[in-house]
């Protein structure tokens, strides 16, 4: 009869290790997203930022953390589409693109403004700016239009909706021409109200509102 061969210790505590963390993670939570408070002379967001994005998402806190943001504006302003700002002079020629496919542009997307907006060919010389989606509300005939649409302009990054993007758009709204061309980062979770608001202002010919709305941030987890 033959004996059983022993395995070293150390092997087999490892072995066990190895299998209570890969369960452990298996079975653990989702990691928590970041909060951010964006404070406006129009009212009170507040914002969670996504970890799918890690590039943006830590670009954004190091200027929050740095209160870069602090009195800066909103100084486009397009009823219907988005509130842009963020705007502190910083240096640079944008961030690469983080663009996931399940990030969309709903209403209350925080959007990374790119190198160089792919409708207008504009360079952007500042990488600190963006914009929150405001949008509208899509049926689902349209949505469907939207996505031959974008599958027409750029094949490589269109973007196919599951029912459960479509009931998003049509109860919430956004602006998913945008999908697939834009880096999303984040999305408010409560003021979505205070978006209306300042969308409905008074601007001027270049969409600058003719109050100023300024922005405070501070990070909350």
């Amino acid at each position: 009869m033959f004996a059983t061969p022993r395995l070293p210790i150390l092997t087999v505590v490892l072995a066990f290790l190895l299998a209570f963390t890969a369960a452990r993670a298996q079975n653990s939570p989702p990691a928590t997203r970041t909060l951010v408070e964006l404070n406006t002379t129009a009212g009170r967001m507040v914002v969670a930022l996504y970890n799918e994005t890690p590039v943006h998402r830590d670009h954004f806190l190091a200027l929050v953390k740095a209160h870069a943001y602090d009195s800066s504006l909103f100084h486009r302003v397009v009823p219907g589409f988005m509130l842009q700002g963020g705007t502190v002079k910083e240096p640079g020629e944008g961030l690469e693109p983080e663009i996931r496919p399940g990030l969309l542009n709903l209403k209350g997307a925080l959007v990374a403004v790119p190198g160089q907006d792919p409708n207008t060919g504009e360079q952007q010389d500042d990488p600190s700016e963006f914009f929150v989606v405001q949008g509208q509300r899509w049926s689902a005939e349209e949505l469907h239009k939207v996505e031959e649409r974008n599958a027409a302009v750029s094949p490589a990054t269109a973007v196919i909706y599951s029912p459960e993007q479509i009931a998003a758009y049509v109860s919430k709204g956004g602006a998913p021409r945008l999908d697939g061309g834009y880096t999303v980062f984040g999305q408010v979770l409560e003021g979505l109200d205070v978006i209306d608001r300042i969308a409905a202002l008074p601007c001027d010919q270049q969409d600058k509102p003719l109050t100023d709305v300024r922005m405070w941030m501070r990070l909350l987890q």
